[in-house]
């Protein structure tokens, strides 16, 4: 079992094994800078045995019994150590023989003695793969006389089930996983980098440590995505990264070099096709490529996919030129895919050829109409970039379909790229403001200074009102999202409705409308689903995002309004569009909505895979995380695993704060209270839950059903014994509801309430309105199942054990039925104290503490699930779950989930 990177004096450690089960041999392999050295050290400390380490370096390969003279010298006040010292100065001194057994067998004895003769240890081999082939034969020998001495040997590539290691035959053999884009974040956190640069430094380093340091050096390093110099982005990589990608390529042949070469040069390099380019020996090179942890070849359908961009980008910028030009034509003769030909025949023609343009073009329609928005985006800019300038409005033209390409699919660097050649050409209004508005767009968050832009766009569009809406409309964006001011943004698009009608402009208006209505729910103004019915009324047209679409408001206004299946029913339709049209930002959008939609119905394995896809669609786009973070926190937490869920939902925090998006950081300052209300800790979800209530008051929200973190805070409170601010909080938002008909956010409220007059000793009328508030929520199974659980603890508060009982027996069912694992586990905790022995009872040596922390590990869950739970570190549950292995004398988690199972039946 693994354990995720760890944190130790400000540094993120790579993952390690979290129990070797009696294994005294371990092999930690894996590419330069993946983190063996500290890997190992991790381990090491990890036996409580004194560690000694063996460094050898690349010079010492060379030289006879260099490893056995670093291991006598780190152990020389041995005598066996000085013993085998001078056997090897004898060694080195005797004259070259055909009978060399002698002097190799005393060297096997007294290497033998002295790790025989040694104290206990743990013996570090790092960079093994420099150890001398003469003192690897020689230790190999001597450990197998040594079965009890630990030894860690860490080592840059080795096949697991190869023949055996030196260290040991039945050596346990691990790759170094690469850490995860937010254990990245971490270990870039005192670099000040934004999210979507950590993303890039992500892919561009594949998760290798020492990499991210090394991208990291050069803030924004574009160089992580792997695209040629026509799109405008510098590929050199900065000279420490060079170094260490370097180091990495060299730990495999030319020949193989030469054949990553070209699939850095492709967008999808497949199998089929470096097969065709290096004949027979393909397979032999790529399975070289993987070992080395360069490539990962099982991919779908037969793609080659570097594991780290920057290997991609350092291949490419390694080939001068002419002889990128040369290779490409060589991939165009080779592609059997008409649109990749073009774009290797367009890459590899000269600049100054005249159908260069017009065949990029071309394969970029095809490429579009085929879905491959990303290489469409690649090929219009590459058509633009081949288009003289003085071509007129077809350079224009061509300029304005990469803007949009670009935009569409997330590239924002292309997005710029294109948008720079509109801009520095003379244009009209129209096309300036098309390209202003397509970068402002693809920017999303990430728009650096939006006044500026703005006031540049608004210039630009001057006595056009159709042009001046489309602009007011994404100001209104801004101000409600980055400046939390729904008000402002209301008034911005209001102005923007009435100029795009004036003007005619169907599409505008739609969006001006829509835009309206947002805002206006967030205020509680009466006109918001009025205002959302006329943009639904007029015809929708092709030019509208479709998270922008009154479609996908509705079916977000169902939602809020508890209408789950009205909201998948709309959803889905919308999501077929926007995958089919690439739109990365508006894919996520609707994932999202499907994930809480589902999730309000109760379906926790749909929504947890709608949540997954929007999170690895906003990493690879490089999309702000704070909205995706958001949505995975919700269902994870609710799913599977309650600390994953907390990481997720403070990943959103920390980049809503940092991108300014006050919007996403109420919402996961929600989710973090959320489940730490959940997790027991109502003092820390205090804190959270404080900051979104001044939020939502500082941008004026009104309407209690967007965002439910009312009935949160008012149990955190009565959790905490404050119970007259609940109270106070409870009668505000049920007025509020009440005056804007908003009667769905009630019973959370009821609940909350019972809980308060449980607090107060009124049991019998805590237990009415729950009952009641859990007949009302059957179409909402986790609140019911919560409402539920609420009941059962009344009950048992009003010592009425049977009611206790039979309240969370109905919540556990409910909770396991709909795949709510976090809360079912709640519910089974909940159980198993009220009934009259406890359940899994195993040893009566175990204290109360032990036995709740060995129910939840036969339970399934992990550590850190058990630490929150029982509101302690993850090192006090390891020693407790140790203490209960030596108690029953088990071994592991499966026998003791056995022995568990065995005594409750």
């Amino acid at each position: 079992m693994w354990v995720s990177a760890s944190h130790e004096n400000g540094l993120v450690l790579p993952a390690v094994p979290e129990d070797i089960n009696g294994t005294r041999r371990v092999v930690l392999f894996g590419p330069p800078g993946i983190g063996k050295s500290t890997a190992a050290g991790v381990l090491g400390r990890r036996l409580e045995l004194p560690v000694v380490r063996l460094a050898p370096r690349p010079q010492d390969a060379r030289v006879p019994y260099a490893g056995l003279l670093e291991l006598a010298l780190a152990l020389r006040p041995l005598p066996a150590a000085r013993e085998l010292a001078t056997g090897l100065d004898e060694a080195a001194g005797r004259p070259a023989s055909p009978d060399v057994a002698g002097p190799a067998l005393r060297l096997r004895r007294q290497t033998a003695a002295l790790l025989r003769d040694a104290p206990p240890m743990t013996l570090v081999v790092d960079n093994a793969q420099w150890l001398d082939a003469d003192s690897a034969a020689v230790l190999g020998w001597a450990l197998r006389l040594a079965p009890d001495l630990p030894v860690i040997a860490a080592e840059r590539t080795w096949r697991p089930g190869a023949a055996g290691h030196w260290c040991g035959e039945d050596a346990y053999a691990v790759r170094v996983p690469p850490l995860t884009c937010p254990q990245v974040a971490t270990l870039l956190s005192s670099h000040g980098l934004a999210h979507r640069e950590v993303t890039r430094v992500h892919a561009g380093s594949g998760g290798n440590p020492a990499l991210a340091l090394a991208l990291a050096q050069v803030r924004g390093h574009t160089a992580a995505v792997p695209v040629t110099e026509d799109a405008g982005v510098d590929p050199v990589l900065p000279p420490p990264a060079r170094q260490l990608v370097g180091a990495w390529l060299d730990t495999v042949s030319a020949e193989v070099q030469d054949l990553l070469t070209l699939a850095a040069l492709d967008d999808r390099p497949g199998l089929d096709l470096l097969c065709r380019l290096a004949g027979p020996a393909a397979e032999n090179l790529l399975a070289e490529a993987e070992a080395a942890g360069l490539v990962d070849l099982q991919q779908p359908g037969g793609t080659v996919r570097f594991t780290a961009s920057a290997i991609a980008g350092e291949l490419v910028a390694r080939q001068p030129g002419h002889a990128r030009r040369l290779l490409h034509a060589r991939l165009a003769g080779a592609s059997r895919d008409g649109v990749r030909r073009d774009r290797h025949s367009v890459l590899a023609a000269d600049d100054s050829e005249p159908l260069a343009g017009h065949h990029a073009a071309g394969a970029a329609v095809r490429a579009r109409l085929r879905g491959e928005h990303a290489l469409a985006a690649e090929l219009s800019l590459l058509a633009a970039q081949r288009t003289p300038h003085d071509a007129g409005d077809l350079f224009t033209e061509r300029a304005l379909t990469a803007v949009r390409d670009a935009a569409r699919c997330g590239d924002l660097p292309r997005s710029r790229a294109a948008a720079r050649l509109v801009l520095g050409h003379d244009t009209t209004a129209a096309q300036r403001i098309d390209a202003l508005i397509a970068l402002i767009d693809a920017s999303g968050q990430h728009l650096h200074g939006a006044d500026e832009l703005f006031a540049d766009a608004l210039h630009a569009a001057a006595g056009r009102s159709d042009l001046t809406a489309q602009i007011l409309i994404r100001q209104s964006i801004w101000a409600n999202v980055k400046e939390g001011d729904p008000e402002r943004a209301c008034a911005l698009a209001d102005r923007a409705a009435d100029l795009a009608e004036a003007a005619g402009d169907t599409t505008t208006t739609v969006m001006a409308l829509t835009m309206q209505a947002r805002v206006r729910r967030i205020l509680g103004h009466p006109d918001a689903a009025t205002t959302l019915s006329r943009a639904l009324s007029l015809p929708r047209t092709a030019h509208l995002p479709v998270n922008a679409t009154p479609q996908h408001l509705a079916a977000r206004h169902a939602l809020f309004d508890d209408r789950p299946e009205e909201t998948r029913t709309g959803l889905l339709p919308l999501l077929v569009e926007a995958e089919r049209t690439g739109d990365a930002e508006a894919t996520v959008d609707i994932l999202r909505g499907l994930a809480e939609a589902e999730l309000r119905a109760g379906r926790c394995a749909r929504a947890l895979d709608h949540a997954d896809r929007a999170q690895a669609l906003t990493d690879a786009a490089a999309l702000s995380p704070a909205p995706a973070c958001y949505t995975s926190a919700l269902a994870e937490g609710a799913a599977r695993r309650t600390d994953l869920a907390l990481a997720h939902a403070r990943r959103g925090v920390d980049t809503a704060r940092q991108e300014d998006n006050k919007v996403f950081l109420s919402r996961n300052l929600f989710a973090l209270g959320h489940l730490l209300l959940a997790a027991g800790r109502p003092k820390e979800a205090l804190q959270a839950l404080k900051e979104v209530r001044a939020l939502e008051e500082l941008q004026r929200v009104r309407d209690p059903s967007v965002l439910r973190w009312h009935p949160e805070f008012a149990e955190t409170l009565v959790a905490l014994g404050r119970l007259s601010q609940a109270q106070g909080l409870l009668d505000d938002t049920r007025r509020t509801a009440a005056a804007l008909g908003r009667d769905t956010v009630l019973p959370p409220l009821e609940r909350v309430q019972a809980l308060l007059d449980a607090a107060c000793g009124d049991y019998d009328t805590a237990a009415r309105r729950l009952t009641d508030a859990a007949d009302r929520l059957h179409h909402l199974p986790l609140e019911r199942g919560r409402t539920l659980l609420a009941l059962s603890h009344t009950e048992r508060r009003g010592r009425r054990r049977a009611g206790a009982r039979a309240a969370a027996h109905s919540a556990a069912d409910l909770f396991t039925a709909h795949e709510a694992l976090p809360w079912a586990r709640t519910a089974a905790r909940t159980l198993a104290r009220l009934q009259d022995t406890p359940a899994g009872t195993t040893d009566p040596r175990l204290t109360s503490a032990e036995q709740r922390c060995a129910e939840l590990a036969a339970a399934g869950a992990s550590n850190r699930d058990i630490a929150t739970a029982l509101t302690v570190s993850v090192k006090t549950v390891e020693a407790t779950l140790t203490r209960v292995y030596r108690k029953l004398g088990l071994n592991s988690r499966i026998q003791l989930a056995h022995t568990f199972t065995q005594a409750r039946e």
